[in-house]
Order: C-alpha cells, then sequence, then structure tokens
C-alpha cells in the first residue's frame, strides 16, 4: 500500500476567502491517503477528532488509528520515559484515509492575529468551523465522490453527532456512517446536579464494574452487570423517584442492593440519601487502601495526599498516559512527518470549563434529535458505538439509555450497533480491547460502504 502522509497548516478556504471572508484562523491536520488509488469512489476516507472540549486529535492517531501508537503494556500502563513509538498492526489505514484534525486552539491549530479564540469556543462555532474545514479538504483533495465517515471520541462524539445535521444541511455532504468512540450525546446522562437523579442510575453499572475488577465484589461480570442494570432501571429508578416518601424498608432494602452491587459500605450509602456522585465514588472505593480509583478508566489507582477528602486530586488514568502521548507526538511530527513548529502543541488545552453551550441555555445539552434527524433524512447513515466497561466519564448504560430515547423509527433502529470492551473510556489503550476493536470497526466500514 502506498500512503501519502501530509501534516499542514490550513488557512480559512481559499487562502482564507470564505464568501468574501477574510481568514480569522489556521488549522493543523495530518492526513494519510493512499496515493495509487485512481477510482477514489471506493476509497473510503475517514475525518477523525477527540472531545475535551480542548483535546488535540492525538489520542485515536496514536492510540488506535494511524500506523503507529504508543507503546503500552497489554493492560495499557505506559512505562517509564523515554516513550517508544511502535508500528500500529490494528491500524484502519487498510480500510480508509484518515484525516485527522485539531480543532481551534488545540493542537497547533490557532486563530490569526487580531482574531478573538473565545469566538471558536463554543458548540456551533465549533461544529461550523469543523465541518467548513471538512467541506474545504474534501474539495481541494477532490474526495467528494469517496464514501465518507466520521470517528469523534468523548465531546468529539457530541461535535460528530452535530455535524452529521450541520454537513447534510448546510453543505448537502452526506456520510456514510459515524463511529463514536465513549459516546455522551445527552450531557443530562452525566450531569450529577441537585433534582437530576438520572446519572445516579445510568453511572450504577459502571459502579459495579470497578468494584469488581478491584475485587470489592465477586461473581461473573457479565452476570453482575446484566443483574445491576434490571435494578437500576426497576427498583432504584422507582425509589429515587418516591424520595422522602419512599418507605423506609424499602429504603433499606435498595441500600443493601446498592452496598452489594457498589462494595461501598450500607451506612456510607444510606448517608448519600442513596445517591452516590461519581467523583466520591471515585474516592470511597479504595479509601481504606488509600487509593482513588480513574475517572476515564477506572482500572487504574492513584494516591493523593490527603486519604480523607472527598474529591481526587487527578485522574490516575490521565496521568498514565499524558506523559507518553504528548512525547510521542512531538517527536514523531517532526522526526517522521518533518512538520516543525515551536508552538506548544496543546495536547489538552482545558476549554471545557469556559465552553459556550448558548444554544442551549436553560437546558442540557443533548444532540440526541440532531442525530435522529440526520439519520431519519439520510436512512444510509450507520452509526457505531464503543463502550468501555470501566468508563466513569461516559458510562456505556447512560449512552444505551440515550440511544434508547432517539425515538428513531422502528426502520432505522438498525442503523446503530454498539460494542462493548473490558477497558475504559480509551479502550484501544488495552490490547486485547485494541484487537477487538479493529475487528469491529473493519467489519461495519465494510458493511456501511456499499458494494
Amino acid at each position: 500500500m502506498v500512503l501519502k502522509e501530509e501534516a499542514q497548516q490550513k488557512k480559512g478556504e481559499k487562502e482564507g476567502e470564505s464568501e468574501g471572508e477574510k481568514p480569522k484562523a489556521a488549522v493543523f491536520f495530518i492526513a494519510y491517503t493512499r496515493d495509487d488509488v485512481t477510482d477514489k469512489r471506493k476509497r473510503p476516507i475517514s475525518f477523525s477528532f477527540n472531545g475535551g472540549p480542548g483535546s488535540a486529535s492525538v489520542w485515536l492517531h496514536l492510540g488506535v488509528l494511524g500506523p503507529k501508537r504508543v507503546s503500552l503494556d497489554k493492560d495499557g500502563n505506559a512505562p517509564p520515559p523515554p516513550y517508544q513509538l511502535v508500528n500500529n498492526d490494528y491500524s484502519l489505514l487498510d480500510q480508509t484515509d484518515l484525516v485527522f484534525i485539531d480543532p481551534v486552539s488545540t493542537g497547533y491549530s490557532r486563530v490569526l492575529p487580531g482574531e478573538k479564540a473565545k469566538e471558536f469556543h463554543g458548540y456551533k462555532k465549533d461544529i461550523e468551523s469543523v465541518g467548513d474545514f471538512i467541506r474545504l479538504y474534501t474539495s481541494r483533495y477532490k474526495r467528494w465522490s469517496s464514501p465518507k465517515f466520521i470517528i469523534g471520541e468523548s465531546y468529539g462524539t457530541t461535535r460528530a453527532s452535530g455535524l452529521a445535521g450541520y454537513l447534510q444541511e448546510r453543505h448537502g455532504m452526506y456520510l456514510n456512517g459515524l463511529v463514536l468512540v465513549s459516546s455522551i450525546l445527552n450531557f443530562q446522562t452525566a450531569r450529577f446536579f441537585i433534582g437530576n437523579d438520572l446519572p445516579y442510575v445510568l453511572f450504577l453499572p459502571t459502579y459495579t464494574a470497578t468494584a469488581w475488577y478491584h475485587k470489592k465484589i465477586k461473581g461473573d461480570l457479565k452476570k453482575l452487570l446484566a443483574e445491576v442494570e434490571h435494578f437500576a432501571a426497576n427498583d432504584y429508578t422507582l425509589a429515587l423517584m418516591k424520595g422522602s416518601g419512599l418507605a423506609a424498608a424499602d429504603r433499606a432494602t435498595v441500600i443493601k442492593k446498592l452496598a452489594a452491587y457498589t462494595g461501598l459500605s450500607e451506612d456510607y450509602i444510606d448517608r448519600t440519601d442513596l445517591r452516590i456522585q461519581i467523583h466520591r465514588f471515585c474516592k470511597e472505593l479504595l479509601r481504606d487502601q488509600r487509593r482513588t480509583v480513574g475517572r476515564l478508566d477506572s482500572r487504574f489507582t492513584g494516591v493523593d495526599r490527603d486519604s480523607a477528602g472527598e474529591l481526587a486530586e487527578f485522574d490516575p488514568a490521565s496521568a498514565n498516559l499524558s506523559g507518553a502521548y504528548t512525547s510521542m507526538f512531538n517527536n514523531y511530527v517532526r522526526d517522521d512527518l518533518k512538520f516543525e513548529s515551536d508552538l506548544p502543541y496543546e495536547v489538552s488545552a482545558g476549554l471545557w470549563q469556559s465552553w459556550s453551550y448558548a444554544e442551549f441555555q436553560n437546558q442540557y445539552v443533548n444532540v440526541g434529535e440532531t442525530l435522529r434527524k440526520a439519520i431519519s433524512m439520510n436512512p444510509n447513515l450507520k452509526v457505531h458505538v464503543t463502550n468501555g466497561y470501566y468508563d466513569l466519564a461516559t458510562p456505556y448504560f447512560a449512552t444505551q439509555y440515550t440511544f434508547d430515547h432517539l425515538q428513531l423509527d422502528p426502520t432505522l433502529q438498525k442503523n446503530v450497533s454498539m460494542s462493548y470492551y473490558e477497558a475504559g473510556h480509551m479502550m484501544y489503550i488495552h490490547i486485547p480491547s485494541l484487537r477487538k476493536m479493529k475487528e469491529e470497526l473493519t467489519s461495519f466500514i465494510r458493511n456501511a460502504v456499499p458494494r
């Protein structure tokens, strides 16, 4: 296979001219394209990015999709520095060309002098700028006739679902498929706000998986999860709905069940009023060992200065990976791709704290309806969702709930498929999951492209 690698920064459209407007930002991207293909109608192209908001595309790039990956052990633990890149035997380049996009203010993408970065830091403008980049790339590189996919992770799944609608309705660009890695479309499922009981229900199966992994509870994992899912969707939901009207005997029964499914004490659960908040769980589960569990991947543990507090100092899963991925990308882009820049490559710009959701004022962010409409308008659009059992950022049961409530027409529900992995948010760091992910994404892409 002959592949062409490109690492570039592009300014606006046609060197900055889009309907008479001057360029406002330079967008950095890396593309891998097969240049020995004469008929591009048969060669898929996939546009990929991560989430945050504020994350560069390095994770999907050097974790699962690209020709190289960061070397970790089989469970995903990073070795001591210096780190290494190895050939990625599970890359999707045998199935599709790949374009990795760093949204404005991430990676090397920056606003141009005189422009304000915050204008790009919001749900609507982010989708417009990334969508317009995809249109521009598709036009310049003559890929309008190619099968097209979008692959997003975490908030990148929010962006991908919004793009499915934006590209169709603004640019007439219909996609073949979306791959949503660790999905979050309805933010109500993950916001532990007073009065919103939904997350307590939807996080519970992942609490169970985490407690099982750390040997706080026993049993067969798959059977346990099926059991706790049924409890969560029935008795637990009803108990929370009744609130203070819940009978004392019923409350005691629910407390006993929650303790059995989470590994936490009945006394602790009683004092939480049956509502176990994620950050409290991460701190409480292994408190007797003076350890915290990870949010992105609850298999990982960390040590805080204060083991009596309610909040962890850092996410041990993130800390395990950040150094290796940052180091290896900076080395790879210079040594292998021959791209030079004195700018810092912003792996994680932390934009989530100031990100604008003005379009969702006084409501939870929910792009599920955008995705439902996109599939209804384009019934050939296929969606595949990957879920990690140990993901406490975007729990799999919350994803199931979201898709069960899209109100897709019954004839379109088959357009959505899901897979599950015994790993966390970035399930591909776990070698058995990476191997399985390669198989399932290959099958998805092949089935989504007409033969």
